[in-house]
């Protein structure tokens, strides 16, 4: 099997799982985690001679895709990229209550972008703490302190939810 095929049958086989995560990490822009998730299998593919006879993809891929999301902001042209029009795609599964979903999305866009990412990997990803803090490349009691830090913030726009999130809209 070839190097491509191999990196093809991966990112066929986690796809679903890393567009899910992104989708989390980006509030529920669709969009923005395709997006996301292409710039992390692009980045994965570059290192993917490497993965293969070290440690595997998994981790590695998790670890791009967050970093991937917490320096995505960072570039100045995201800033300056405005829609022009509102594109009329299918809307994505729905879960079994979409105002909690949509509550959820609302409350995590609040987050700061580490934050978000802890919750997302510790809570969605089920990761534990070392291995958010391998991904994050950050150290276990910066992970649980960011974690402490998101569900306190969680926990004050989800209690009075109308107020606090209608902002974000």
């Amino acid at each position: 099997m070839s190097v491509e095929d191999e990196f093809a049958e991966y990112v066929h086989g986690h796809y679903g799982r890393m567009l899910r995560t992104a989708r989390l990490l980006t509030g529920g822009d669709v969009h923005g985690a395709e997006d996301l998730v292409q710039t992390a299998c692009t980045k994965l593919y570059l290192h993917w001679d490497k993965l293969r006879q070290d440690e595997g993809a998994g981790p590695y891929a998790d670890r791009i895709l967050v970093n991937t999301f917490i320096d995505e902001r960072r570039r100045f042209w995201w800033r300056r990229e405005t829609p022009t029009a509102d594109l009329l795609d299918a809307a994505p599964a729905q879960g079994p209550d979409p105002a909690v979903r949509l509550t959820l999305q609302a409350a995590l866009r609040q987050l700061p972008r580490r934050q978000r990412a802890v919750v997302v990997l510790r809570y969605f990803q089920d990761l534990d703490v070392a291995t958010v803090a391998a991904v994050m490349e950050c150290s276990e009691g910066t992970v649980k302190s960011q974690t402490a830090r998101a569900l306190g913030k969680l926990r004050d726009l989800v209690d009075d939810p109308l107020e606090t999130l209608e902002r974000v809209r």
